[in-house]
């Protein structure tokens, strides 16, 4: 393969959480008296951090969000994990094939360590993440778009970012990695392919991945 690292974005691509998430976050904004619709999470909000929810409502509205708004939200997304959540169709299959054949990989997600983790062992996923192949947005100034993260994730596992290649599933995440010099592969199982048009590939069903990584 001629990668040496295989960067994973967590939600969407690895855990089929978008759908509980953006629901829950949509729902709880118009609760809140800013009217979001569940098209209008995904578009405005599909992985990126949560400070981006803050900053965006307050840029429109001149409003701040309630200060324990983060833990509110994510007591209902949790509460959902729980009840719910199940991981992307394929994503076990291929990170047994990279697991078996020695190749590494690691997972950088806009989410919070606790979310990760949370989704992890709800869908049997922490199997193959140890603490060392876990980043998040937690973990470094700016979230996607900003490159950082993915930067940070490449340091730490002591590979060069152009020998690096990040698994995708929203705009803010290709932007991210095309700004931090790596190979992008789009998955557009849940978005529009136009969508994701900075990446170097697009693919639709996670069991191609393998091949991609290949070829």
């Amino acid at each position: 393969m001629r990668y040496e690292l295989v960067i994973f974005d967590n939600d969407g691509v690895l855990v089929d959480s978008e759908p509980i998430s953006n629901t829950l976050l949509a729902a709880y904004l118009t609760e809140l008296g800013h009217p979001t619709s569940y098209e209008d999470s995904l578009r405005d909000y599909m992985g990126a951090a949560m400070h981006r929810v803050h900053d965006l409502v307050e840029e429109r509205t001149g409003e701040r969000l309630p200060a324990d708004f983060d833990d509110v939200f994510h007591g209902r997304v949790f509460a959902a994990f729980e009840r719910e959540l199940e991981p992307v169709p394929g994503a076990v299959e291929v990170l047994e094939k990279l697991a078996a054949d020695g190749i590494p990989y690691c997972v950088a997600s806009s989410g919070s360590h606790q979310r990760i983790r949370v989704g992890h062992r709800k869908t049997g996923l922490d199997r193959w993440f140890d603490d060392e192949r876990i980043f998040s947005s937690q973990d470094v100034g700016r979230g996607k778009p900003a490159p950082d993260l993915f930067l940070h994730a490449a340091e730490r596992m002591g590979v060069p970012p152009e020998k690096c290649v990040v698994v995708e599933d929203s705009p803010l995440g290709v932007r991210a990695a095309r700004a931090a010099g790596m190979d992008v592969y789009g998955f557009t199982a849940m978005t529009p392919a136009a969508r994701l048009a900075g990446a170097d590939r697009l693919f639709g069903e996670m069991g191609e991945l393998l091949e991609l990584l290949r070829n």
